[in-house]
């Protein structure tokens, strides 16, 4: 019984040492040190159309100095538990380099202690969904060491709806229509042309 509780320890010390080595982080381990809004239209947002206006900076409760770290402030939209169900490719794990709760990068830059505000057009790649943003204060290695979002730890509040683009766009009816136009045109201009040929070939 000894022997095996020696193999489970260092088994469990390796893990965490891996974990480590392979630099592992954990979002449960993040510090929320950032506050973060995100304001809208309050309607449906449209993709490729609409605008979200984020702001973000530290929140200046906590003690000086707690931004030491930071380098980089990295912004991205994220999918509400609502639109995560029976949908794995949006799941949420603990373990950011395997979280797939954020997919949308917003902007990234260099930090300031200051508030930033950023005005972003929705992306026309984005899917139809509930979302909320969120952002994260990135050290010097690049790694993750503290969050803000603009909604709540059970991502409740504040969230908006996107809507994805569908059927086809304005410009791209226009264009088809002018092309219709062209075809019907040069048909006609190719029949005229034939038939000047076949009267000059019989006089």
């Amino acid at each position: 019984m000894a022997a095996r509780g020696v193999v489970l320890a260092s088994i469990l010390l390796f893990s965490c040492f891996l974990e480590t080595c392979c630099g592992m982080i954990s979002f449960s381990s993040l510090q929320r040190t950032l506050l973060v809004t995100a304001s809208h239209r309050q309607a449906l947002l449209k993709a490729g159309e609409d605008k979200i206006t984020v702001t973000w900076g530290l929140n200046q409760s906590f003690p000086a100095g707690t931004d030491s770290a930071y380098k980089t402030i990295k912004v991205r939209l994220c999918y509400a538990p609502i639109s995560q169900v029976d949908r794995a490719w949006r799941k949420t794990d603990d373990n950011l380099s395997k979280d797939k709760t954020c997919q949308f990068n917003i902007v990234k830059r260099p930090y300031s202690n200051g508030n930033q505000t950023l005005e972003w057009t929705i992306e026309r790649e984005v899917p139809t969904a509930t979302y909320f943003v969120r952002a994260y204060a990135l050290d010097a290695n690049g790694n993750e060491v503290a969050y803000g979002q603009n909604t709540d730890a059970k991502k409740s509040t504040n969230l908006f709806d996107i809507q994805a683009i569908t059927g086809r766009h304005v410009s791209l009816d226009i264009a088809s229509v002018c092309f219709s136009v062209f075809s019907v045109v040069s048909l006609m201009g190719f029949f005229i042309a034939e038939k000047r040929r076949a009267r000059k070939s019989q006089q």
